[in-house]
């Protein structure tokens, strides 16, 4: 049993193709960016721990909040299950599944059967469009395939494992009001809130201070990593191809600042955008001098990046405090 018109074509970020698979289904088109704004997505995190190789480099809010936030934000009814029973986890799924209703989850992707590169991480999210005696037929982004299937067992697998970002097999399912409010007056309400978020950080490691505190971590990172040649390119790879949509999700949300002004025509947002499209391409450059390190050892390039992160934090300040007014 496979349900129809279960699909996000395109989509560059796993939460948002998700959400997007599902609203699509109830018949709203919104574009990713758009999702990604009204989730108030993006932000940013300076992560270390014992058990990384190299400290992570986080460009949006946590996982399932992107969610939570857009649905409110769209007066969408979003209604979240989590349990410990595997058992009932699937039975939610399927129960879904047989009313006619397609189903997102929270998962580990490294049980999924259609990814080949194997790396734990617990916040990727799916659609489920339908499943067999075998399998669970799947929504994914275009990097992961697309309509994908993965065994029933794999899946189960995903949902249940422990550890950073995961869930207690956490499922969701919408159901969309007869009609949606004012996207213009949603848009900024977003945007505004997105940028007091980013200015506001209640520590050190988030937003515009977790930027400075990259800037000033990133020229160890040769002497952190136990094998640079790959734990750099690895680090600057999740930045760029890791489903952020490129410039660690800074071309999703200039993207989103585009649209946005273009709905609401307000010059906050219009010079937001612009920032923000020369932003997005000094993250690439971040990556590339990442890697660059990586694969030569030359400090040089570290301390490049470093300059780089301190003039983003300095660039992404002040477009955030242009952004601020348009709520």
């Amino acid at each position: 049993m496979i349900l129809e018109n279960v699909s996000y074509p395109g989509g560059v970020h796993c939460e948002t193709t998700a959400l997007g698979a599902l609203l699509r289904h109830d018949g709203v088109e919104l574009s990713e960016p758009v999702l990604f704004g009204l989730g108030e997505g993006l932000g940013f995190v300076y992560w270390d721990a014992k058990y990384l190789d190299v400290p992570f480099l986080g460009g949006r809010v946590k996982p399932a909040q992107l969610t939570r936030t857009a649905a409110a934000r769209l007066g969408v009814d979003l209604r979240v299950q989590e349990t410990t029973s595997p058992r009932k986890a699937w039975r939610n799924v399927a129960d879904a599944l047989d009313a006619g209703r397609p189903v997102g989850l929270q998962l580990d992707c490294y049980h999924l059967d259609h990814f080949t590169t194997k790396v734990h991480f617990g916040g990727h999210f799916v659609a489920v469009r339908g499943y067999d005696h075998d399998h669970a037929h799947l929504v994914d982004t275009a990097q992961q395939g697309g309509h994908v299937r993965t065994t029933l067992a794999s899946l189960a697998r995903a949902r249940g494992e422990r550890g950073p970002m995961t869930a207690r097999n956490l499922s969701f399912t919408i159901a969309v009001p007869p009609a949606l409010p004012d996207l213009g007056d949603a848009v900024r309400q977003a945007v505004a809130r997105t940028a007091h978020a980013f200015l506001t950080p209640p520590i050190a490691n988030l937003g515009h201070r977790g930027i400075d505190k990259a800037a000033r971590q990133v020229p160890r990172w040769l002497d952190r990593a136990a094998d640079p040649a790959r734990d750099l390119p690895q680090a600057a790879a999740l930045m760029e191809r890791g489903g952020t949509g490129g410039a660690l999700f800074r071309v999703l949300f200039r993207d989103f600042l585009g649209e946005a002004a273009a709905i609401t025509d307000d010059d906050h947002l219009h010079e937001g955008h612009l920032l923000y499209a020369e932003i997005a391409p000094l993250w690439t450059e971040v990556a590339d001098l990442i890697t660059a390190a990586g694969r030569t050892g030359d400090r040089a390039h570290l301390a490049r990046a470093s300059a780089v992160l301190s003039d983003l934090a300095d660039r992404e300040r002040r477009a955030m405090r242009v952004l601020a007014s348009a709520g």
